[in-house]
């Protein structure tokens, strides 16, 4: 019997991730079991060429790691579930490795194990994972997501309010100077970034 499709794109999201985590486990980096996944922007914001993020357990009050993918997506209907699960499978090796290994050595030996490809801060889904993924996919069902268009001005078309000041937040890594932006809405919610190499970054306004 066929399971059937998914509701929410989380429940998507979180169904993929969990017929994924064989393949992590067969890599000896099982997926935490304390993960939480959804479609939002990242922590640069809309303007932000990152299409997915994963935040590291640390900043989570109740220890959960939480994984961001975009709702803009550019990829055609057909193509974008298996784009979003790239994404996806990118943001989970982050969880599996842990977010201070970086795209460094750990990451790559997971990442090209499942079937990623190419440069390993962008990958790709290689033919490995693109066979690895159609079944699950397929079991998915359709992604009940429609690409959100961020062109379009956004003081008239959403319910965003402008701000008196700018709301980025410069973090710093005060050991080797590695430096990242995020917004005061996530630094209340889900703490300062951490540097790939020392952890915790202290905070700078700007």
């Amino acid at each position: 019997m066929e399971p059937p499709p998914q509701q929410t794109r989380e429940a998507w999201l979180n169904y993929v991730a969990q017929r994924m985590a064989p393949m992590f486990e067969r890599l000896g980096s099982p997926l935490p079991t304390q993960l939480r996944i959804a479609i939002g922007f990242t922590s640069s914001g809309r303007r932000s060429r990152h299409v997915g993020e994963c935040w590291d357990n640390q900043c989570s009050e109740d220890r959960h790691f939480e994984i961001f993918i975009r709702p803009d997506l550019s990829e055609s209907k057909g193509l974008m579930p298996m784009q979003v699960a790239s994404i996806l499978g990118h943001e989970l090796v982050h969880a599996a490795v842990g977010v201070p290994a970086g795209h460094r050595k750990e990451f790559r030996r997971v990442a090209r194990g499942i079937g990623l490809a190419g440069q390993m801060s962008a990958t790709t889904p290689g033919p490995e994972f693109e066979e690895a993924l159609r079944p699950i996919l397929q079991d998915a069902g359709p992604l009940p997501h429609g690409r959100l268009s961020s062109t379009i001005g956004v003081s008239s078309h959403s319910s965003r309010r402008k701000r008196p000041h700018s709301s980025r937040i410069k973090c710093v890594c005060d050991t080797c100077g590695y430096a990242a932006h995020t917004t005061r809405r996530w630094l209340n919610s889900a703490g300062a970034p951490l540097c790939p190499k020392h952890g915790q970054m202290n905070v700078q306004r700007i």
